[in-house]
């Protein structure tokens, strides 16, 4: 069973009461196929989500800080407490310091939730394997939403990041991004090594999400 994440970002079409439409979507079309759809959302939006699907929901990012005096910020406990999964942590978008990123890690694992660490390149994913997180993420930021897939533009990127990460830690799940939109990307991200993908605007900008979500796992 392949790993399939859909961040709905801050896009319009995965905001609000479309959010909440697309993760239905997503919930039914995890319950017709043999792959794992999670879904990470809005901190605005994530509470409402969790109440409506079965599928594991997951913030989009956490902020480096314990309770107290840090005006606007969200920690793990936080969204555990509204019923997330774990949460994206460095995302291309929302870049991160090491000892941050060391922090979040720790602080979802301890609260019993998954985090799924970013990364841009292969030093980076062997760097982010040995903070001991749940998943990595390989997305070289230059191809993020650009349709053009990490799979087969930088091929080698993804199947030496999977050897980098599994160096450095066994146990650890890798995940391809950026530029994932059909069933053929997600196919070629396995067999380059990885365990699933992350992805976003091939689905949440899809003109039919539901389609492209049942081509992406292989449903039609």
């Amino acid at each position: 069973m392949g790993v399939v994440i859909v961040n709905f970002k801050a896009y319009r079409e995965g905001f609000g009461k479309r959010a909440v439409e697309l993760a239905k979507i997503a919930d039914n079309v995890a319950s017709r196929c043999d792959e794992y759809i999670g879904i990470a959302v809005s901190f605005l939006d994530l509470p409402v989500i969790v109440k409506e699907v079965g599928i594991d929901v997951y913030a989009q990012h956490i902020d480096a800080v314990d309770f107290g005096s840090h005006t606007g910020r969200i920690n793990a406990e936080m969204i555990k407490e509204y019923g997330a999964k774990g949460s994206l942590v460095n995302h291309s978008e929302r870049r991160l310091k090491l000892a941050d990123i060391e922090y979040n890690v720790s602080k979802l694992k301890n609260a019993g939730l998954t985090s799924v660490v970013c990364t841009n390149n292969i030093p980076t994913t062997a760097a982010a394997a040995a903070l001991n997180p749940d998943f990595v993420a390989v997305e070289p930021p230059e191809l993020i939403g650009s349709g053009i897939p990490v799979s087969k533009a930088e091929p080698e990127i993804v199947e030496n990041s999977v050897k980098a990460a599994k160096a450095v830690n066994s146990s650890v799940r890798v995940l391809c991004g950026a530029g994932i939109t059909t069933h053929e990307d997600y196919i070629k991200a396995l067999e380059l090594g990885a365990e699933g993908v992350l992805l976003a605007s091939g689905v949440v900008k899809a003109e039919d999400q539901k389609r492209a979500l049942e081509e992406l796992v292989g449903l039609i």
